[in-house]
């Protein structure tokens, strides 16, 4: 493949293609030609900016351009259709978390990009960070002793009474498929493959179909424990969405600044600047057009997407099984004179 720009059509004009615009506008390797949305309006709008065609439709779009790959960023019940479509076309497909709504529906797509042979991967834009993986690298070179323990949060306070996020027979669920797909694709980035879960689920506060908050526990293969806090609720105000703890020290991943301590050590090393929504979505371009062009692999494989579907399908059936133990509150009442005689 020549090293001009790869030719990207958007699929669904939506808040999140927003990024992907932003990301567009400052790579040079990748350029976006077409946006589709079932609101064409909408699509007009974002295409002007680009200066690209707009169209009502994915079909139309791919009738019509020669795409070498499409972006997905529309609701998580659609992409199955609309990835087949495409990858039946053999274009290459980056779809938007999560990949899909059931591990069934996940497997038909990756199918279809085996059948096609072309690639299909899933969009986890944390992965990108340069915080994020330079704070792999550093709990790699085990300076931080074993790991133990890996905390992340996702948490804030955001009105979904009208959003399709909160809508189960569109979205697939709530705050746990939304925000929770991030997670453990995170922690399978930093911890390898995940093997046991569970999920307990916080007091719904606005009143959806779907859970807003969520408590999630996680065993990796390797015995390293993982604690999720999930919400759109409650904000839990912290600097870092990450931190892992190892036997020699903690490493903190900010949104402001990342940095790590050993256990030798008082002082904290900053390593990075903080969470970079523009440079991550540009990353996640990049990546993807380099691999279609086999320059260098995948940081997320359909594999990858695959896994982290199967694993909120997990989170989902271990919700529903949660039960809890009864605490006993048979206080043992003592006679008056004994009482007096305590407080005595």
């Amino acid at each position: 493949m020549s090293n001009s720009k790869l030719k990207f059509g958007l699929v669904g004009a939506g808040a999140i293609a927003q990024s992907y615009i932003q990301a567009f506008e400052t790579t040079e390797i990748a350029q976006l030609v077409g946006i589709a949305d079932v609101d064409l309006s909408r699509a007009q709008a974002l295409s002007t900016k680009l200066g690209c065609e707009s169209f009502e439709s994915y079909q139309a779009m791919a009738d019509k351009l020669e795409l070498d790959a499409a972006i997905v960023c529309t609701p998580p019940i659609t992409h199955l259709e609309i990835c087949q479509h495409l990858l039946g076309r053999k274009i290459n497909v980056l779809c938007e978390k999560p990949l899909s709504v059931s591990s069934e529906s996940a497997k038909l797509m990756l199918e279809a990009a085996k059948k096609s042979g072309v690639i299909l991967t899933m969009a986890s834009k944390f992965r990108y960070v340069e915080d994020v993986i330079q704070a792999k690298q550093i709990v790699a070179s085990g300076i931080l002793g074993e790991i133990v323990l890996f905390e992340n949060a996702f948490t804030g306070r955001v009105d979904m009474s009208k959003r399709w996020n909160s809508q189960p027979q569109i979205s697939g669920g709530g705050v746990l498929i939304d925000n929770g797909t991030h997670s453990v694709d995170i922690m399978r980035y930093f911890l390898g493959n995940l093997s046991e879960i569970q999920i307990v689920e916080g007091k719904r506060i606005q009143n959806l179909e779907v859970e807003d908050t969520v408590q999630i526990f996680v065993k990796s293969e390797i015995g390293v424990r993982g604690n999720i806090d999930l919400s759109w609720s409650i904000s839990k105000d912290l600097e870092s969405y990450i931190r892992i703890y190892g036997s020699q020290g903690t490493i903190s991943i900010g949104w402001k600044e990342s940095k790590y301590r050993q256990a030798s050590s008082n002082e904290w090393t900053v390593f990075g600047k903080g969470y970079n929504k523009v440079q991550a979505f540009r990353s996640q371009i990049e990546n993807f057009t380099k691999a279609i062009r086999n320059e260098e692999p995948l940081l997320i494989t359909a594999e990858d997407g695959l896994a982290s579907v199967e694993a909120i399908e997990s989170a989902y059936a271990a919700m529903r099984k949660t039960s809890w133990t009864p605490i006993s509150n048979n206080l043992l009442v003592l006679p008056t004179k004994e009482v007096a005689s305590i407080a005595g």
